[in-house]
């Protein structure tokens, strides 16, 4: 398989976790640590797959390639550029560590349209707010936009979408893969981490 014909996975986990006063990608999920569960819920795409975290030596468990921000300090939009920068195929699927249900159908719908359509993102669109963390780019033109958008001062997480060929999946295209648009509830709090193991356990998701 080809670079072309190839998408690399990178798990976001290099967030502060400030609400949840841990890391969130390790804290445990129904026995086992959230990061791993995310992982394991990509792997049946086949792709290759990367994390990104602050400290490497924390998610060495996992086996898989595990990185730091290339430019520290820059927030969301330094963790989705250090994403094009480690990944050695033309496009890069960007998804949080904390969303427990991350839909590889919907990453598959995404991945076809992302190249039928020659265009530089697919990005969902739930409760009125586009979703950076389950949407698919492609490299060359997506980080040239974010860098320049940080030459600037300006760390908004989609401040450069402007710039490049969106396509942007509504909730109604979403719901053919993901009946109850699941896969962007992250994970915050506490409550929040009940919750979602609740209704992982009552689906046996």
């Amino acid at each position: 398989m080809t670079n072309h014909h190839k998408l690399t996975l990178v798990v976001q986990a290099g967030g502060e976790s400030r609400r949840m006063g841990e890391d969130k990608g390790l804290k445990e999920f129904l026995g086992e640590p959230l990061v791993r569960r995310v992982v394991r819920r990509l792997k049946p795409l086949g792709q290759d797959i990367v994390i990104i975290a602050r400290d490497p030596s924390e998610y060495a468990f996992l086996g898989l390639p595990v990185y730091t921000d290339v430019q520290p300090g820059t927030g969301a939009l330094g963790g989705l550029l250090t994403a094009m920068s480690v990944a050695e195929t033309q496009f890069v699927a960007v998804i949080a560590c904390d969303m427990p249900f991350v839909n590889p159908e919907l990453l598959i719908y995404q991945w076809s349209l992302i190249q039928e359509r020659g265009i530089d993102v697919v990005i969902p669109i739930y409760n009125d707010e586009l979703q950076p963390f389950q949407a698919i780019y492609r490299v060359k033109t997506c980080s040239t936009a974010i860098q320049e958008s940080l030459a600037k001062g300006d760390q908004r997480i989609l401040s450069w979408l402007d710039q490049v060929v969106t396509y942007r999946i509504s909730p109604a295209e979403m719901r053919t893969f993901d009946a109850f648009c699941m896969a962007f509830l992250n994970l915050d709090t506490p409550d929040d981490f009940r919750f979602a193991e609740k209704v992982a356990r009552n689906y046996h998701d």
